[in-house]
Formats: structure tokens, C-alpha cells, sequence
């Protein structure tokens, strides 16, 4: 199985990385930067991952990124694949998503890679 590298960032930061596949969270799904109990938590917590995982159709958007994934790895070039995922500050939908396909990729037999590149900066005011 092909190398599969997922990059979680914020669209408030800096610009998306390259990648063969970007999905963009911002507009569709449940933000928990807009609740105070949750603005400075991360992925790393349990009630961020809940949020998250809670939205409708998160799921369902991870189970049709991780089947364009296998599309693009079964090509006559496949080679190894990168995901951007991104939010607005890259702490909590982004990174929650990079994890759920990363698990899925990882159960398919893909070698998977998991970097979030702003999770640890500081939270977007705005």
C-alpha cells in the first residue's frame, strides 16, 4: 500500500499545504472555537474530539476522503498521497478529522503519516 501523509493546519495562519487532496472544514461544520469551554483545548481533549465527532456528517466525509485516497493510490501512477485538512486555527476540526481518516487509512493497510502543523499555536482571536 502506498505512504499516506495527512497535514491538519489553519487556514488563519498561514496557506494550505500542498497536497494532492485538500478538504476544507471551515463553512460545514461544527466550530468549538465559538464555545468558551472549549476555545483553548485542542484535539488532545476529550470534549474538543466529542464536538467534533458529533457534527452531521463528519463521519461521512471521512468514510469519502478516505475512498478518494484509495482511488488515488490504485492509479497506474500511485505513489504516495498527501491530505490537507484545514479549519480556521487548526486546533480542533482539522486535526480531530486527520486523526478519524488516518485510523481509517491505517485499518486499509496504508502506511499513514499525521502532522498538525499549527495545533500549537495560539488560538485565533476573533
Amino acid at each position: 500500500m502506498a505512504a499516506v501523509e495527512i497535514v491538519s493546519f489553519g487556514y488563519l495562519h498561514d496557506e494550505p499545504p500542498a497536497a494532492h487532496l485538500t478538504i476544507d472544514l471551515r463553512h460545514h461544520f461544527r466550530d468549538p472555537h465559538v464555545s468558551p469551554e472549549l476555545r483553548h483545548m485542542t484535539t488532545d481533549d476529550k470534549p474538543v474530539r466529542a464536538a467534533v465527532l458529533g457534527t452531521p456528517g463528519i463521519a461521512a466525509l471521512a468514510l469519502a476522503a478516505a475512498a478518494a485516497v484509495e482511488a488515488f493510490t490504485s492509479g497506474p501512477s500511485a505513489g504516495n498521497v498527501t491530505v490537507a485538512d484545514g479549519c480556521a486555527g487548526g486546533r480542533h476540526r482539522a486535526p480531530t478529522f486527520a486523526r478519524v481518516l488516518a485510523e481509517l487509512l491505517s485499518d486499509a493497510g496504508h502506511d499513514v503519516t499525521v502532522r498538525h502543523r499549527d495545533i500549537d499555536r495560539p488560538v485565533v482571536q476573533r
